[in-house]
C-alpha cells in the first residue's frame, strides 16, 4: 500500500513537471509563427521549477525514508512478537508431550493392573470352584463311609474354613478308624456262588478276609460293596485274623472300591492268543508247523550227507593212493550218500580227459542238488507268505472293528476287543511264524551250498591223486 501510494505520488510530479515543459515550448513557437500576440503571461523560471521538483522530491524521499524506518520497525517488532509466540507454543508442545507420555504410561500401568486384576479374579474363581468339587468330593466320599451330614444345608451354609475343619477332622477320625485291623459281621459269596453269612476281617480299607464255617480265605470285591471269596490261597491266615492271632504269612488281595466286582484274568496262553487271532491265526499257525516239519527232515538229510563227505573222501583217497581203483569204486557204493554217489561217477571217468571229466562231476552234482534243496524253496514260501497273511488278519479284524463301530458306536469297549485282537494278533502269529522260518531257510541253504562245495573238492581230490599216481 505504502509503495503504491509513493508511485502515485512520483507520476503526479512527473506530470506536472511535463505540463510545465509544454508550456514553455507552445509559448515559443507562437511568438515566431503568430502575429497576433495574446496578453502577456508570466514567464516562467526553469530554475525556480528545479529547485521546486527537487524540494519536492527531497519531501517524498523523506518522507518514503520516514515510512521505510517505521515500517522495519514494526516488521522488527512483530518478528519478536511472533519469535516469543513460537517459543511459547514450543515449550506448551513440548509440555503436551510430556503429559501425553505420561498418561500413556499411566494408562499402561492402569490396563497392566486391570489384566492382573481380571487374571486374579479368573484365578479366584477356578480355586473357588475346586474349592467347591473338593468339598463335594470329600463330603461325598466320607458319607459312602457312613459320615453324614456333609449334604446338609446346615454345612453348605458354613463359611469355607469352618467346612475345612470339619472335613480334615472327619477324615482323620476315618483314617484313624481304617488304619486298624477289624472284624465285623458280614455276607459274602462262596467259591461256588453260594452267599454266606460269616465274620470280616478288615485290613484297612484295602483287604479284608473272611471265614464261614470250614469256608475261609482272602476276599475280592464282587460289586456293589459285596465281597467274594478269591480263589488264592489264605483260609489258614483267615482263621488265624479271626481268633485274634497273628499268622507267619498273610496272602492279601489289594483292592481300590467295593463298587466294581474284580473277575480272574483267563491266562495268557499260546492257545487263547491264537484263538483270539480267529482262523487266519490258526492257518498262519498251521503253515508254521508244516514249515518247522520240513525243516526239522532237511536238518537230518544235511546232516547225513555232511558226516558221510568225509568218511567216503578218507577211505577213497587211502585206496586211490594205492592203485586201487576197483576197491574204491565198491567202497563209494558200499558208503552210499549223495558224495558217494558224486565221487563214483569221478572214478568210473578217470580214463577220460580231465575237462570231460568236471563235466561229469558237476553234472552229477546237479542231479545231487535236488536232493540236497529238498523242502528248502516250501520252508522260504512260508516265511514269505506268513506275514502276508498276517496282514491280511489286521485288515479282518480292522473292518470287523469299524462294522461294530457303525453299528453299536463306541460306548462298549468290549465289543470292539474282537476285531483288535484279530487285527494284532494275526500280525503277531504271522511274524512269528515267518522270522525263524526265514532264519532256518537260510541256514540249511548255506549248509546245503556248503556240503555241495565239499562234494566237488572230493571230486576234485580224487581226480588229482589219480592224475598224480599216473605221472610218479
Amino acid at each position: 500500500m505504502i509503495i503504491n501510494n509513493m508511485i502515485k505520488k512520483l507520476a503526479v510530479v512527473t506530470v506536472t513537471i511535463v505540463s510545465v515543459c509544454s508550456a514553455v515550448s507552445a509559448q515559443g513557437q507562437g511568438e515566431s509563427n503568430q502575429p497576433a500576440t495574446p496578453p502577456p503571461v508570466a514567464t516562467a523560471n526553469p530554475q525556480q521549477a528545479i529547485t521546486d521538483l527537487q524540494q519536492a522530491y527531497q519531501k517524498e524521499y523523506a518522507f518514503l525514508t520516514a515510512q521505510q524506518t517505521d515500517l522495519r520497525q514494526r516488521l522488527q517488532a512483530f518478528t519478536q512478537r511472533t519469535q516469543q509466540e513460537v517459543n511459547r507454543a514450543d515449550t506448551q508442545i513440548d509440555a503436551l508431550q510430556g503429559a501425553i507420555v505420561g498418561l500413556q504410561s499411566r494408562g499402561d500401568r492402569i490396563n497392566d493392573l486391570l489384566v492382573e486384576a481380571e487374571r486374579n479374579i479368573q484365578s479366584i474363581e477356578d480355586n473357588r470352584g475346586t474349592l467347591d468339587a473338593t468339598f463335594q468330593q470329600a463330603g461325598s466320599t466320607l458319607e459312602q463311609q457312613g459320615i453324614e451330614g456333609f449334604s446338609s444345608e446346615a454345612y453348605i451354609a458354613k463359611d469355607d474354613l469352618t467346612k475345612l475343619e470339619q472335613l480334615f477332622n472327619s477324615a482323620a477320625q476315618e483314617i484313624a478308624r481304617l488304619g486298624n485291623v477289624r472284624s465285623e459281621s458280614g455276607q459274602f459269596y462262596l467259591l461256588d456262588g453260594s452267599e454266606a453269612s460269616g465274620t470280616i476281617i478288615k485290613v484297612g480299607n484295602i483287604a479284608a478276609y473272611g471265614v464261614s464255617g470250614n469256608d475261609a480265605g482272602v476276599l475280592a470285591p464282587a460289586g456293589e460293596g459285596r465281597f467274594k471269596l478269591w480263589k488264592a490261597e489264605g483260609a489258614d491266615a483267615a482263621k488265624a485274623l479271626a481268633a485274634g492271632q497273628q499268622p507267619d504269612d498273610i496272602p492279601i488281595f489289594l483292592f481300590e472300591s467295593l463298587n466294581k466286582a474284580i473277575e480272574e484274568g483267563e491266562s495268557g496262553s499260546i492257545l487263547k492268543t491264537i484263538n483270539d487271532g480267529g482262523i487266519i491265526a490258526w492257518i498262519i499257525m498251521v503253515l508254521g508247523l508244516i514249515a518247522l516239519l520240513m525243516a526239522v527232515m532237511r536238518i537230518i538229510f544235511l546232516r547225513s550227507a555232511s558226516s558221510s563227505t568225509k568218511g567216503v573222501l578218507d577211505e577213497v583217497s587211502k585206496l586211490m593212493k594205492k592203485g586201487e581203483r576197483g576197491q574204491a569204486l565198491e567202497a563209494t557204493k558200499r558208503r552210499g550218500g549223495a558224495t558217494g554217489r558224486v565221487m563214483s561217477a569221478a572214478i568210473r571217468n578217470l580214463d577220460r580227459e580231465r575237462e570231460h571229466i568236471e563235466d561229469i562231476v558237476s553234472e552229477a552234482i546237479l542231479h545231487e542238488n535236488a536232493h540236497l534243496n529238498r523242502f528248502g524253496s516250501v520252508i522260504m514260501v512260508i516265511a514269505a507268505v506268513a506275514p502276508l497273511l498276517g496282514l491280511l488278519g489286521t485288515v479282518t479284524g480292522m473292518i470287523t472293528t469299524f462294522d461294530i463301530i457303525t453299528e453299536f458306536g463306541t460306548g462298549d469297549p468290549k465289543l470292539l476287543s474282537g476285531g483288535i485282537s484279530i487285527a494284532l494278533v494275526t500280525t503277531e502269529v504271522g511274524l512269528a511264524v515267518a522270522i525263524p522260518a526265514l532264519i532256518l531257510g537260510n541256514l540249511l541253504s548255506g549248509w546245503a551250498e556248503g556240503i555241495k562245495d565239499n562234494m566237488e573238492k572230493a571230486a576234485l581230490r580224487i581226480i588229482n591223486i589219480e592224475q598224480q599216481r599216473r605221472v610218479a
